[in-house]
């Protein structure tokens, strides 16, 4: 177990009524065990974030580097409609008849 350090932190009333709520109810044994898993849901939450925020730097840095040529929008837009436009006449094709 790590050495700890004894810290004095000031709450919001809403927030000294949810950790006392907590040990009351059973949840935590100590105000200091109710902060601790806060501390280490944060820490969760700011870790899932740093991956995230890696994962769309490297799609960033993938799609900067793709030396695929570029499609100019109108054609993308084009592309799509005439993809739905054969899709619906697919399934026109398939239906009851």
């Amino acid at each position: 177990m790590e050495f700890a350090e004894k810290l004095s932190v000031t709450v919001t009333p809403a927030m000294a009524r949810l950790i006392r709520q907590k040990v009351e109810d059973g949840s935590f044994g100590s105000a200091s065990e109710v902060i601790r898993a806060a501390l280490r849901a944060f820490q969760r939450e700011e870790e899932e974030h740093a991956e995230r925020l890696a994962a769309i730097r490297a799609k960033i840095k993938a799609s900067i580097e793709d030396t695929r040529p570029a499609v100019p929008l109108d054609h993308a837009i084009a592309q799509v409609r005439e993809r739905i436009a054969q899709l619906a006449y697919d399934s026109d094709d398939d239906g009851p008849s």
